[in-house]
């Protein structure tokens, strides 16, 4: 299989997915594969990854690689805990500046609230919620997608081991909730969690009590932890540029059927105003024109190929309103006509 490439100047991940993840996540399923005895490399290769390809704070790799990789991997190790025990191999360095400024946080409140900020940064395939509810706190992990049972005992690992870094290696929740059913082995479940565990709950979540989430921390360094927030506001910055300019894609794909659609509709539609939109566009280094002429010639590149599709009903599915715009446009884009392009492409193939 060919290895998915890299765009390091950009360091994203070539993939259809808009959904992404940082490289550490994949680095330490990785770690944990090879701990247990299985060719992490080949297992990358399978996916389509490349391990060297996954350094850099900044790297990112579409949700579905690593959904893949977890699956491949718990198929390998046979192991129902394998994502308890992933959560492990992330090392203090994973996360980057994130790891650095939840490690100088002044209590566990702030660590998770922390972590909860910039957690679009580490992967946008997940939200979290952290609320009080009386003399409790709840940690909620609730994946926006399909992701596999394994990468969410993972998650709660990997804030598990947060809080233990931080107050002590005995501490526990009150209790641990997950929506997946019963594995078919819990032990290594109960011996590393130690604390009560429900499955088949209605969401995933970690409780914990009042008085431990708000004690102050001894290793807490309020300077330490803003200077590592400017760095992960800037990942975090950078990251949702990227976003907006997939996400405008994805919008124009489905809706561009209807008629060429304006600046001033997707700026309404993403809750936020026209020279917003604008100023973020071009902080990924693109415009909206860039965006829509990109993805008309993909499109049409791609409906000609389907053999079913007209060279006039395809000028009404880009948004043209003639099919003389459309020709004009393709022949900048290629230097020939639909028609003749279509033609030299059978006979290629």
């Amino acid at each position: 299989m060919q290895a998915c490439a890299i765009d390091t100047s950009s360091h994203a991940v070539s993939s259809q997915s808009s959904r992404t993840t940082v490289g550490g996540w994949v680095k330490a399923i990785c770690r944990a594969m090879d701990a247990a005895g299985c060719d992490s490399r080949a297992a990358l290769a399978e996916v389509g990854l490349e391990l060297e390809a996954l350094d850099g704070p900044e790297v990112r790799v579409p949700v579905e690689f690593s959904i893949r990789l977890w699956d491949l991997a718990v198929e390998v190790t046979q192991d129902p805990a394998f994502g308890v025990k992933a959560a492990s191999y992330l090392k203090n360095t994973s996360f980057h500046a994130l790891s650095y400024g939840v490690s100088s946080s002044s209590t566990l409140k702030e660590a998770f609230e922390r972590s909860v900020r910039y957690s679009r940064w580490v992967t946008d395939a997940v939200t979290y919620q952290f609320v009080r509810r009386g003399r409790e706190y709840y940690f909620v992990i609730e994946p926006v997608m399909e992701i596999p049972d394994v990468s969410v005992d993972c998650v709660v690992g990997v804030f598990l081991r947060m809080c233990r870094s931080l107050i002590g290696r005995q501490f526990s929740p009150l209790r641990i909730e997950l929506r997946r059913p019963v594995p078919p082995q819990i032990a290594d479940f109960n011996a590393i969690f130690r604390s009560p565990l429900r499955f088949n709950a209605p969401k995933n979540s970690m409780v914990f009590a009042a008085d431990s989430i708000e004690r102050p921390l001894a290793a807490g360094n309020p300077e330490l932890a803003q200077a590592n927030d400017i760095i992960a506001l800037r990942y975090l910055a950078n990251t949702e540029i990227r976003s907006l300019a997939i996400r405008l894609r994805e919008l124009l794909t489905t809706r561009l059927a209807d008629g060429e659609p304006s600046e001033e509709d997707f700026a309404q539609l993403l809750n936020m105003s026209v020279r917003t939109f604008q100023r973020k566009l071009v902080d990924s280094g693109t415009t909206y024109r860039e965006v829509l002429d990109d993805t008309r010639r993909d499109l049409a590149l791609s409906y000609l190929k389907a053999s079913h599709y007209s060279v006039t009903t395809i000028t009404y599915m880009l948004g043209y309103t003639a099919t003389s715009s459309f020709t004009r446009a393709f022949r900048r884009w290629t230097g020939q006509s639909p028609t003749a392009w279509r033609a030299e492409s059978r006979s290629g193939s």
